[in-house]
């Protein structure tokens, strides 16, 4: 895709691994899924499982598609994490009374309560980055802009 901004770089330089925003995104996103695998082998969580409890911490009650835009999932994906979860006594998937289509997944005693325990976690993370609270929420918005910028969502 041509760009009308040219690159600051000269020709030796632009295929460097080290220059490539996508590896500098894919390797900081093993590094940090790797950073959060022992503290969710704590409370019982993989890392897609955890996106989904801390949508549903957010807001209760969302219906598989409503979760799935938010985390950028199909329901293909989304589907076996809900049966893990609601298997783990997590999560109740309900039929919409209004819409019989539609599932609504509401928290159990269990899947709430699991927030409690979960609530150490943030703080773990900026302490293991070594990054100021500002710095990490300076670059979560970054991201996020990005992100919007790459995959608008559709609009509400």
């Amino acid at each position: 895709m041509p760009s009308s901004h040219p690159l600051p770089l000269d020709s030796s330089e632009l295929l460097r691994l080290d220059n490539q925003v996508c590896f500098a995104l894919y390797s900081a996103s093993l590094a940090m899924t790797k950073l959060y695998k022992p503290l969710l082998d704590g409370i019982g969580l993989t890392y897609p499982q955890y996106l989904v409890m801390l949508v549903l911490w957010e807001r209760d009650g969302l219906t598989v598609s409503e979760i799935g835009e938010q985390l950028y999932l199909d329901s293909g994906t989304l589907t076996p994490l809900l049966k893990r979860l609601e298997g783990a006594g997590l999560l109740e998937r309900v039929r919409d009374a209004q819409d019989e289509r539609r599932v609504r997944i509401t928290l159990t005693s269990q899947g709430r309560a699991l927030r409690d325990a979960a609530e150490k976690i943030p703080a773990c993370v900026l302490q293991s980055t070594q990054c100021t609270l500002p710095e990490l929420q300076a670059l979560t918005q970054q991201l996020g802009a990005l992100r919007q910028r790459l995959v608008p969502r559709r609009s509400d």
